[in-house]
């Protein structure tokens, strides 16, 4: 049986040369990076290097990248440090999406107990904030704008560089996450006007656990763990330095091969809708045009997605139904409600997230495996079976 992995958005595979580049750092170069003999300032200079290759990636200062222990915790660190500065200044207002990913949406709701108030924009039926919508919504009171750069589950790519020219002319902190994006489209936070920005390793190739968060010159956010002395005094604890290697290396292999990578595997993902779509009664979720390269996203009428993710696991196929974070709930994804999907349309949700070593095989047998997936789990669907009856009934009538 053949084996696929498609499932890039939840976590990728670690490459050769991440592996190999953080070996050294586990065996000879094992050393604390705060002590002063030589195997510690080993370990020290191969986190500044890592430092420096992750500041490169994004266009930033090294000055401003603190490594953490992945995009959950910057994500925390930039919304509640950024919250705290507001307050300080008696703004305690924050601007947010619908769809964010709920290490965002956990952050705020936990921010509303303690007296700060949220907007929560719309998306729409294509998944993308509108700018307008985020002018309006700002008020004397904001201290924060956090939207995500992409979409964990429909992929879709929001107008940051808009949506940060609109901030820093009102003088509002501007956050995203771009956990998804970084390493898979072309990020420039000086261009874009990103204030702060989280990111994960294990999203582009590097080890799980391991993580970073852009903060711009000057904004000076309170210390997130005290103690030592590491990353500038505002995360204290011995670095992952295996880790923070490997993420050097990793985003700095997937923004060299960053256009080829994207060629590929948008071909590949386009490839995928367009055998897909022949499913009857099946849409695609988000919008095509602003997308991540390997992100493909439908819901099949009829169908219960666990389900689905099992039968194709059955053919050695490694898919998920909306977010690999939320896997284990049986309520619809909060992103495919957002963009105005019914429960029992959201309920049969399906992400394959392609990567680069996905192959037109690869998605050949996933186009030849699914369709007859689907007619079996539509043949034992209740739902289905009513849905079948209700458009009967409407041709019937139509002719009438």
């Amino acid at each position: 049986m053949r084996f696929v992995y498609a499932d890039n958005s939840a976590t990728t595979p670690m490459t050769e040369h991440v592996i190999e580049s953080m070996l050294p750092y586990m065996k000879e170069h094992f050393g604390n990076p705060s002590s002063l003999y030589a195997i510690g300032q080993t370990a020290h200079r191969a986190i500044t290097k890592a430092r420096a290759q992750v500041a490169t990636a994004l266009n930033a200062d090294e000055r401003e990248i603190f490594f953490t222990s992945g995009g959950s915790e910057s994500d925390n660190w930039a919304i509640k440090g950024a919250a705290a500065l507001g307050a300080k200044k008696g703004k305690k207002h924050l601007i947010t999406s619908k769809i964010e990913h709920h290490a965002v949406l956990h952050t705020m709701a936990a921010l509303e107990k303690q007296g700060f108030t949220v907007t929560y924009l719309d998306v729409y039926e294509n998944g993308i904030v509108r700018v307008e919508d985020v002018e309006k919504a700002i008020t004397d009171d904001t201290c924060l704008v956090s939207i995500m750069y992409a979409n964990n589950e429909i992929g879709t790519i929001q107008p940051i560089e808009e949506i940060g020219k609109l901030c820093r002319e009102r003088g509002v902190l501007f956050h995203t996450d771009a956990v998804q994006a970084v390493g898979h489209v072309p990020i420039d936070v000086k261009k874009e006007n990103i204030d702060m920005l989280s990111l994960s390793g294990h999203k582009f190739h590097a080890q799980k656990g391991v993580g970073a968060l852009y903060c711009r010159k000057g904004i000076n956010l309170p210390n997130l763990i005290e103690g030592g002395a590491q990353e500038s005094g505002k995360r204290a604890g011995t670095e992952n330095v295996p880790g923070i290697v490997g993420m050097g290396v990793a985003i700095t292999d997937m923004v060299e091969h960053m256009d080829e990578n994207a060629k590929k595997v948008t071909a590949l993902r386009d490839r995928l809708f367009a055998g897909a779509s022949k499913i009857y009664r099946s849409r695609i979720n988000g919008d095509m045009e602003h997308r991540l390269p390997g992100n493909f996203s439908m819901c099949f009428e009829g169908v219960e997605g666990e389900s689905l993710l099992l039968m194709l696991d059955m053919k050695g196929i490694c898919a998920s139904s909306g977010s690999a974070c939320t896997s284990g709930s049986l309520d619809p994804s909060h992103v495919l409600l957002a963009i105005g999907l019914k429960h029992e349309v959201a309920h049969g949700s399906l992400r394959l997230s392609l990567g680069e070593s996905t192959t037109q095989e690869d998605v050949d047998y996933i186009l030849e495996v699914l369709p007859p997936i689907i007619d079996r789990l539509r043949d034992m669907s209740p739902l289905w079976e009513r849905l079948m009856k209700e458009e009967k009934a409407q041709k019937e009538t139509a002719k009438a």
